[in-house]
């Protein structure tokens, strides 16, 4: 059985209002109606940016154009860097599948069917292809070999700490915010290192992955890998230690690198809502009323009439209007019938 493992994280201001103004621009994008076919379109133009960001992140050199085209004419693969993108936006495509369907199991038989996915022809070693590493790793700086930068754990003790990971993850679903609980296994699988190859790539696909299945929807029209990319030492710096593992084990902590994670999925967000066409009029604004019953639904998961006007100075009447605007905007679903009406998020799946 897999040891018990807890992550320290502060869940900071900063990180709650970035958190808010993600589901507000998801509810932003969702309030528009979106055609099937403009969906269709943005996530295709999100994989061929995160398959070219993830990618370009571990040093291919394909620009994006390229990325495009290879990925559109699907052409058999005749280079590493052809064959590396195109793994990457299969296994990208498989994955949406699997959540799409409610097949997706996070498992550490998961984590090396993807990372087989991700380095398939292209390692020398057939062995390290699909498979939790046997062998210890030294991470270098890559502008200096001899500096060494960070000792990941004895490939002995890989197996476990997976193990452990996986069970935190699957444990929390539904109980921590999406973005959290996915930043959370992106910096831990990362540090693990469960590969000698691929580990970078596989962490970056399961975290949108996870974010799917948590229940962040749109989750498949967005990149935040581009966000790393912008500027990959920052990333390193954010995700990765220095120094080796066993010495830091017990005083790692997310905090940091959870506001930077979620920075990324925001300005990922803006990004796409400058894509989509203007409305006339003015944007939408939420007051703090309509923010309480938003609040509540995310605490408890749910909120009724009732337990809206038992938080609510608001009369009746206008605690059915607040309902109705959530719901023309996009932020919120009615469930049941009758008295038995209650309202549920409608940005989680």
């Amino acid at each position: 059985m897999a040891m018990a493992w807890q992550p320290k994280y502060t869940i900071s201001n900063k990180l709650l209002l970035t958190i808010r103004e993600i589901g507000e621009s998801i509810g932003e994008i969702k309030a528009q109606h979106l055609s099937h076919t403009t969906l269709a379109s943005l996530e295709l133009n999100a994989r061929e940016l995160s398959s070219y960001a993830s990618t370009s992140i571990e040093g291919n050199p394909l620009p994006l154009t390229d990325v495009k085209r290879l990925l559109k004419t699907g052409k058999e693969s005749i280079r590493d860097t052809e064959r590396e993108v195109l793994n990457y936006n299969n296994a990208l495509q498989a994955l949406y599948k699997s959540v799409r369907q409610n097949r997706f199991d996070l498992s550490v038989l998961t984590l090396e069917k993807v990372q087989g996915q991700v380095v398939d022809g292209l390692m020398d070693n057939p062995s390290h292809c699909g498979a939790l590493r046997q062998d210890p790793v030294i991470i270098r700086n890559s502008r200096n070999i001899d500096e060494v930068v960070f000792i990941p754990p004895d490939a002995k003790d890989v197996r476990q700490l997976t193990k452990a990971l996986m069970v935190f993850v699957n444990h929390n679903i539904g109980k921590i915010d999406p973005v959290i609980l996915a930043g959370i296994f992106h910096r831990q699988n990362v540090i693990i290192h469960p590969f000698i190859d691929g580990n970078g790539r596989t962490t970056r696909l399961l975290t949108t992955t996870i974010l799917g299945e948590a229940g962040l929807d749109l989750f498949e029209i967005f990149s935040f890998e581009d966000y790393y990319n912008r500027n990959i030492t920052r990333y390193f710096k954010a995700v990765g230690l220095e120094g080796d593992y066993y010495d830091l084990k017990d005083n790692i902590d997310f905090s940091a690198w959870l506001e930077y994670f979620a920075e990324g999925i925001l300005d990922e967000l803006r990004r796409i809502i400058k894509l989509l066409p203007e409305q006339s009029g003015p944007k939408p604004r939420l007051e703090s009323h309509h923010q309480q019953v938003l609040d509540y639904i995310r605490e408890r998961g749910s909120i009724t009439q009732r337990e809206y006007g038992a938080i609510s100075k608001r009369s009746l009447a206008s605690r059915k209007l607040d309902f109705e605007k959530l719901i023309h905007l996009g932020f919120i679903e009615a469930r049941g019938v009758g008295r038995g009406t209650y309202y549920v998020s409608a940005l989680s799946k």
